[in-house]
């Protein structure tokens, strides 16, 4: 029997996730906003054979008038672009990235995931997530349906239209029969005629199914109403925890959830983000996260603390503690909100330590030592039922990136628990998950 095998996703944010990174000695300026050095991180991150690049997305308005904005990364690349460049210069390493579905249209998402999966050969992944009022004023000021609960009611239809627009092709119905002259099978294609509270939509698409079926169906929420979406819905779910225990509670509740949709254990992955910061040593690994920390200009440190906790603190004593804002003024991510209340709380931190805190991992788990203490802790995550896998969020690039790749991954291949090649060669395979063909889709 095949020993089982976590997955890791590269999740790609330049010049690194720390909010100091561009700072960094390490960094320069052609690293930033520039394919060829994404293209690089890309094809090195498929020789480490990570199951995929995971790139997100963010789409609320930039204000050149904050006092963060000179000392903050606000560029990068819009997703389907990126993706699909990176597709054309791999060829096993799955291509996942966020879109909304609170300002975009179902038709449209579902064409460009097919095209995307079809270009990459059956390596695509949808981020599905929702967007709060913030990003409205990019999108002719639409504030409507933004309140949470109503947000994923429309998320759930979504992605049912989506999954019933790539489900209208059957995997063969393409035939190419020249001779008879008949290109497609008509009797495997059919209309969507979707008719919903939230969406009509006739489909079927223009674009037919890929190798993997279709675009493998990642959520990032940890709300109720999040889990209650992905326990539906998804088959990866990105989230984050500062505790073994927190995670395997979120892992029992959500894994939980899957039978009432008629699902097994195995048909969703859970993989939650960590922050390493890897040293030959454990002084060098401390001495390492000190430097980023020494870096972080105030401004952009309240700044960061601010935007994932949904309110404005610029205006409070940096080294007093986080105000009591009731969750209900607040315009953040719900579960990050109050994982940052939660981590506050616990640990009696003022606001510039909070913010050092969550300035690498935005809220996920920073584990700073060596390799044998970092994979220690990814293991432990994985057998004990908190883990599939992990996303990692290097704290720069290419440095911070080179340092797992070169001494943790080699760790935890030696232990068993992750490949040393890849036995597949569409993001299914990779993840372990079956072919939509071979299981009924709920929706």
């Amino acid at each position: 029997m095949t020993k089982r095998q976590l997955s890791l996703g590269a999740f790609f944010m330049f010049p690194g996730h720390h909010i100091a990174a561009w700072l960094d000695p390490s960094t320069t300026a052609d690293q930033y906003v520039n394919f060829d050095f994404v293209r690089e991180q890309a094809q090195k991150a498929e020789a480490a054979k990570f199951d995929t690049v995971f790139v997100a997305d963010h789409v609320n308005p930039v204000n050149p008038e904050e006092d963060s904005f000179e000392q903050t990364s606000y560029t990068h690349f819009e997703p389907f672009t990126l993706l699909s460049a990176i597709a054309a210069v791999t060829s096993k390493i799955g291509v996942v990235g966020t879109v909304s579905t609170t300002f975009s249209e179902p038709y449209n998402v579902a064409r460009q995931f097919a095209s995307l999966d079809r270009l990459s050969r059956g390596r695509a992944g949808w981020n599905v997530v929702t967007s709060s009022s913030a990003a409205a004023p990019n999108f002719n000021n639409d504030v409507t349906s933004l309140h949470p609960s109503i947000r994923y009611e429309r998320a759930h239809e979504y992605v049912d239209v989506v999954t019933k627009l790539w489900n209208a092709w059957e995997d063969d119905a393409i035939v190419y029969d020249q001779k008879n002259e008949r290109i497609n099978d008509a009797s495997k294609v059919k209309p969507v005629n979707h008719n919903g509270k939230w969406f009509q939509v006739q489909g079927p698409l223009t674009v037919p199914r890929s190798e993997q079926g279709h675009t493998v169906i990642v959520q990032a929420g940890q709300s109720d109403e999040g889990r209650e979406l992905a326990a539906r819905t998804a088959e990866v779910v990105f989230t984050a925890w500062q505790s073994l225990e927190d995670a395997q509670t979120f892992y029992r509740d959500l894994k939980g959830r899957l039978a009432k949709y008629g699902r097994t254990h195995n048909d969703l992955k859970i993989m939650p983000g960590i922050f390493p910061i890897v040293g030959r040593t454990e002084e060098e690994a401390k001495a390492k996260h000190q430097a980023l920390l020494d870096l972080i200009p105030v401004d952009a440190g309240v700044r960061r603390l601010s935007d994932n906790f949904g309110y404005d603190l610029s205006g409070y004593d940096i080294d007093g503690p986080l105000p009591n804002i009731p969750k209900e003024q607040t315009n953040g991510i719900g579960s990050r909100h109050d994982l940052i209340v939660d981590l506050a709380r616990k640990e009696n931190l003022t606001i510039r330590q909070l913010y050092q805190r969550i300035s690498g991992g935005r809220g996920h788990y920073e584990v700073v030592g060596t390799p044998e203490q970092i994979a220690d802790i990814m293991q432990a995550w994985f057998e004990n039922e908190a883990a599939d896998g992990f996303n990692i969020l290097a704290p720069t690039y290419p440095q911070g990136f080179d340092d797992f790749i070169e001494l943790v991954i080699p760790e935890l291949q030696k232990r068993g628990i992750f490949r040393t090649e890849y036995s597949g060669s569409t993001l299914r395979e990779h993840l372990g998950l079956q072919h939509p063909s071979k299981r009924e889709v709920i929706i």
